[in-house]
């Protein structure tokens, strides 16, 4: 009995070490908002709120289109989340349950995809999108960024193992076409997978920064973290500023975190009761 206490004890004494160590972080971030740049420098450092957060923000917004660039960034950040779950879950959903000729190969080529930097693909996205005349625009943003290999592989993965094969041959019995496959038996099994990469994707999208900033160049477009890197100064940069703009930026997505992780756990709960 006492050894189990003490496994329990050190069990959440660690949990709770980790839980503040991951945290941390983002106090941090919420104390220096709060703080003037000569604060930050201090030594020892300043571990409690200051009352700076009104000013900064208020710097913040006079320095840069502010809400423009977050309704920017949030209508592509949104659209290229609600692409990518709908073709990367028709995409994964064929290659766990159905056979076509050439899948094998396919899969690997897919999974070849994903090994390769993101980097490479730079310059000649960008002569694309220039050919196509998308320099400059959403589309630029979002088309390219609309299916990408991991999600496919993910969306496959999860499929493979949760929705059952006897499932979807009742479905085919009652005449079921594969989009009503899709739509009637794997969307309510995949919510879980959807919850995750709806996340996976949006968080990506939002905090995306090189490519904004090769194709976009006209600054009413600017995505956040475009216009957040022009409070950057040349000479002197006011970083209390520069973090009280981070914090506006990084608070919809904890947000969506939130949410979206108890809708996540309740999917796989109920999964759990319905197995």
């Amino acid at each position: 009995m006492m050894q189990t206490r003490t496994k329990s004890f050190v069990l959440y004494a660690g949990l709770l070490v980790g839980i503040i160590l991951s945290m941390f972080p983002f106090y941090w971030l919420i104390v220096m908002a709060t703080r003037t740049t000569s604060d930050i420098y201090r030594f020892p450092p300043q571990l409690w709120f200051g009352s700076h957060f009104l000013d900064n923000i208020t710097r913040v917004l006079q320095q840069i289109n502010f809400a423009g660039a977050f309704f920017n960034t949030l209508f592509v950040a949104g659209s290229v989340t609600l692409l990518v779950l709908f073709f990367d879950s028709l995409a994964g959903f064929a290659f766990a349950k159905f056979d076509f000729p050439g899948k094998k190969v396919l899969f690997i080529v897919l999974l070849a995809t994903m090994m390769v930097p993101s980097q490479l693909s730079l310059v000649p996205s960008f002569v694309m999108m220039a050919s196509f005349g998308w320099v400059g625009t959403f589309k630029a943003l979002i088309i390219p960024g609309m299916v990408n290999a991991f999600g496919i592989f993910w969306i496959r993965q999860y499929a493979e193992e949760s929705i059952p094969k006897e499932l979807l041959d009742a479905g085919r019995m009652d005449g079921c076409s594969f989009f009503r496959l899709y739509l009637n038996v794997a969307l309510p099994i995949l919510r879980p997978a959807f919850a995750f990469l709806g996340a996976f994707t949006f968080i990506g999208a939002w905090n995306d920064y090189l490519w904004p900033l090769i194709v976009l160049t006209d600054e009413r477009k600017f995505t956040l973290q475009i216009a957040l890197s022009q409070l950057n100064g040349i000479y002197n940069t006011d970083y209390a500023m520069v973090i009280a703009g981070t914090l506006l930026a990084v608070l919809p997505l904890i947000i969506l975190f939130l949410f979206i992780s108890r809708q996540f756990i309740s999917d796989l709960a109920a999964g759990a009761v319905k197995d």
